[in-house]
C-alpha cells in the first residue's frame, strides 16, 4: 500500500432517476478532487436506490398489482456490470485519477443484486462484488451473491475491497477479506445507527486495516411525487441519517461520524499504520491458530447455466 488521500461521501441518490445521480455523484466527484483525494467511496445502493420504507406491495402470499408497478421502476433504475452507467463512471474515474468505490443496484436478467464496483485513477473497471446476504425485507427487492466476488482488489493504491452493509456482521466474511490481506477496507451502507461505529473500529482493529465506511443521507425530498414511504410525505423528513466514518488500523476515528448532512470526510491513510498494528495482531497470521481453525470459501460463481451442462 502507498500513502493516499481518501474520500468517503455521504449522500443519497436520486430515487428512481439514475441519470440525475450520476450527475451528481460527478459533482461531488469534484468537489473530493478539489480536496486532493485519490480513493472515494460512496454509499450502498447509491446508483439505482434504496427505497427505504416501501414495501412494494407484498404480503405473506400475495403481491399486489400497484407494487409490481413500483418494483418495475426499480428495476429500470438499475444498471448493468458493465453497461452505458459504468461507462460513466469509469470516465468521472478517468477524469479525475481517482479510485472509485461505488455501491450499484446491479440488473442481470431479470434479477436485482446489491453490488459495488470498482474502478482505478485510469477508468478501469477492476470488478464487483454482490452482497451475498441482503437483510430481511431486502431479500425481496434483491437476489444473493455468492463467494466469487468475495475477491480483494489489488490496486495501486493497495488491497482493496468492499463488505456491505450487515454483511460486516458475517464474521466468516471479515475473515475472508483479512486472510487476502485487505489494507482499505470499504463498508457502504445505509446503517445509520449510532452503534455502526463501533462496529467499524472493531473490524478496523481486527483486520489491522483502514475501514471507510460512506452511508447515504436521504430525506424524502430525494423521491420523485409517486414515492410513498411510511415514514411519511413532508419532504424534510430524514429517511436516512448517514453517520460515514474512517478509522484507522489502530481503531482511532480519523474521520467523522457525521449525521444529519450530506458530507465529504477526507483523511490521509498512511500505510505504516498497518505493519504498526500488526506487530500484536495479525488474524490471518500469527494470530490466527490454523491448527485449530480454518475458513473454507466457495469462490465458484453459481449460475444455473452451468448446472443444466454439467447435469447433461
Amino acid at each position: 500500500m502507498q500513502p493516499c488521500r481518501a474520500a468517503v461521501i455521504q449522500t443519497a441518490s436520486e430515487l428512481f432517476d439514475t441519470p440525475a445521480t450520476l450527475k451528481k455523484m460527478h459533482s461531488l466527484l469534484a468537489d473530493a478532487a478539489a480536496e486532493g483525494a485519490q480513493l472515494a467511496v460512496l454509499p450502498e445502493a447509491f446508483v439505482g436506490g434504496y427505497p427505504k420504507g416501501i414495501n412494494f406491495g407484498a404480503h405473506v402470499g400475495s403481491r399486489s398489482p400497484e407494487g409490481r408497478v413500483e418494483f418495475q421502476r426499480y428495476y429500470e433504475s438499475a444498471i448493468t456490470i458493465p453497461g452505458p452507467e459504468c461507462d460513466q463512471m469509469a470516465d468521472m474515474a478517468r477524469e479525475f485519477g481517482m479510485h472509485l468505490v461505488v455501491g450499484v443496484i446491479e440488473r442481470d436478467g431479470g434479477t436485482l443484486y446489491c453490488s459495488v464496483v470498482y474502478f482505478d485513477g485510469q477508468g478501469n473497471l477492476l470488478g464487483k462484488h454482490r452482497k451475498v446476504m441482503p437483510t430481511a425485507m431486502e431479500r425481496l427487492i434483491w437476489g444473493f451473491g455468492d463467494g466469487s466476488t468475495l475477491q480483494v482488489m489489488d490496486t495501486a493504491l493497495g488491497k482493496l475491497s468492499a463488505v456491505i452493509c450487515w454483511e460486516n456482521y458475517m464474521p466468516q466474511l471479515r475473515l475472508s477479506q483479512y486472510a487476502q490481506g485487505v489494507e482499505i477496507y470499504c463498508a457502504p451502507t445505509v446503517d445509520e445507527r449510532e452503534s455502526w461505529l463501533p462496529v467499524m473500529r472493531t473490524i478496523a482493529m481486527e483486520g489491522r486495516c483502514f475501514v471507510l465506511s460512506a452511508c447515504q443521507y436521504m430525506q424524502r425530498k430525494n423521491g420523485p411525487a409517486e414515492y410513498h414511504p411510511m415514514q411519511g410525505e413532508d419532504l424534510e423528513t430524514v429517511l436516512i441519517n448517514g453517520g460515514s466514518c474512517i478509522v484507522s488500523p489502530m481503531g482511532e476515528v480519523l474521520a467523522g461520524p457525521v449525521f444529519g448532512q450530506q458530507s465529504i470526510l477526507v483523511a490521509d491513510l498512511d500505510p505504516g499504520i498497518i505493519a504498526q498494528g500488526k506487530f500484536d495482531l495479525d488474524v490471518a497470521g500469527h494470530y490466527a491458530r490454523p491448527d485449530i481453525f480454518k475458513l473454507e470459501v466457495n469462490a465458484i460463481e453459481q449460475k444455473v447455466t452451468e448446472q443444466i451442462t454439467k447435469d447433461r
